[in-house]
C-alpha cells in the first residue's frame, strides 16, 4: 500500500487459529479484519510496512459506495453489511470518524445499480431540475462519509483494547508470517502483487486536492467506472476533499499541478465557491485493483496452517471492509 503527499482456521479447525493470527497490511481492510478476528477471541498481530497514517486508506475520500470493485455477485452483500456497521459507528462521529451526510451521485440511475441499492434507506432518483451542474440524472442519499485518519486511529485503538498489536514490519515473503503464526491473512493491497505473487493486481492512481471548506455541507460525485477523470467533493472536518482521478497502471506518487487545477475546475462547475478556496494540500494514493476482482479465499499451507487471501478491493475498500472482514473471520474460525 503506497501513498504520496505534496503540500499536503488453521489445520482445518479453529484450535490452531486460537494460537495466533498475523494480518499483513494495516489499511482499512487489514485493520477492520484484525478487529473482527480479535473480537472472536483470537490473538492478532498486524504487520505493516507503512505507519497506519501513511497507508493508501489514509488518503481515501471516503464515501460508502460500491465503486470500481468486482465481483458484482458478492460486492452487494459485503457493502450492505458494512453500511449497517457504519450506521452504528455514526452515533459517535468524533471518536469513529463516521458521519451520515446527504449528497448526490450525478449521472447515476437506480435501475442501473445492483439489487443492493434497494436496501439503501432513502436512496431516491432526483428530478432533472434537482441535479447539480450539467448532469440530467442523479441519485440523492444520506450515506456514511468517513474521516479516514480518525477512523484508522479508532480501528487501531479498538484492536489494541482487544489485545491486538500493530507492528511496523516489512514483509517480503508470506512464508515469514507463516513461520510465526498458524493463521496468516494477506491484506497487503497492492503489495500482494509481489507477495503472492499475483500479476492481476494493478494500481489505479487517485489524486486529490484539499482546500478550505467555503461552506459546502453536502457531498457530490460524478464518477464513471470507466473514466480516468472523476468529479467529487467531500466535506470533512477541517477541509473539503476534491477529486479526482482513476488512472490505471500509473504509479506516480507525485501530485501533478495540471491535474490538480483540472480537479478544482471540475468541482467549481458544481459549486462555484470552490474556485476561490485556499488550497491546503495535495494527496496521491494507489488503489489496489485486481483484474479478477476481490480475492477472498482460504488455502491450507503444506505445514497445516491456514492462509487467507483478502485483497484486490480497488476503489471500495472502505465500502466493503466490515462485510469482508466478517467473512474472513468465518473462514478462520469455521463459523
Amino acid at each position: 500500500m503506497r501513498t504520496g503527499t505534496g503540500t499536503g482456521k488453521a489445520g482445518g479447525g479453529s484450535a490452531g487459529a486460537a494460537a495466533g493470527v498475523v494480518v499483513v497490511g494495516a489499511g482499512v481492510v487489514g485493520l477492520t479484519t484484525a478487529v473482527r478476528l480479535a473480537e472472536r477471541g483470537l490473538r492478532v498481530r498486524v504487520w505493516t510496512r507503512d505507519p497506519v497514517a501513511e497507508t493508501t486508506s489514509a488518503v481515501a475520500g471516503a464515501l460508502w459506495w460500491p465503486y470500481r470493485i468486482e465481483p458484482e455477485g458478492r460486492v452487494g452483500a459485503w457493502s450492505l453489511a458494512s453500511l449497517r456497521v457504519y450506521g452504528e459507528l455514526a452515533a459517535d462521529p468524533v471518536a469513529t470518524g463516521v458521519r451520515l451526510v446527504p449528497g448526490v451521485h450525478a449521472d447515476t440511475v437506480r435501475d442501473g445499480l445492483g439489487d443492493w441499492a434497494k436496501e439503501v434507506d432513502g436512496l431516491r432518483q432526483l428530478p432533472e431540475d434537482e441535479v447539480p451542474g450539467p448532469y440530467r440524472v442523479g441519485l440523492a442519499a444520506r450515506l456514511p462519509l468517513i474521516d479516514m485518519p480518525v477512523h484508522l486511529a479508532w480501528l487501531r485503538g479498538r484492536l489494541e483494547k482487544l489485545g491486538g498489536v500493530v507492528e511496523h514490519r516489512a514483509v517480503t515473503d508470506l512464508a515469514e508470517a507463516a513461520s510465526e503464526a498458524p493463521v496468516v491473512v494477506n491484506c497487503a493491497g497492492l503489495g500482494a502483487r509481489d507477495l503472492v505473487p499475483d500479476g492481476g493486481v494493478r494500481a489505479v492512481r487517485g489524486q486529490l486536492v484539499l482546500v478550505e471548506n467555503p461552506g459546502v455541507e453536502t457531498w457530490f460525485t460524478a464518477a464513471s467506472g470507466t473514466s480516468s477523470e472523476t468529479t467529487y467533493f467531500f466535506p470533512q472536518p477541517g477541509r473539503l476533499v476534491l477529486g479526482g482521478t482513476a488512472q490505471e497502471d500509473d504509479e506516480s506518487l507525485d501530485p501533478d499541478p495540471a491535474t490538480a487545477a483540472a480537479i478544482v475546475a471540475r468541482c467549481a462547475r458544481i459549486r462555484p465557491e470552490i474556485a476561490g478556496a485556499r488550497v491546503l494540500g495535495h494527496r496521491v494514493g494507489l488503489r489496489p485493483a485486481r483484474d479478477a476482482g476481490v480475492r477472498l479465499a482460504r488455502e491450507l499451507r503444506p505445514d497445516g496452517g491456514l492462509l487467507v487471501h483478502h485483497y484486490g478491493h480497488g476503489g471500495a475498500g472502505v465500502t466493503v471492509a466490515w462485510g469482508c472482514a466478517e467473512e474472513v473471520a468465518g473462514l478462520v474460525t469455521g463459523d
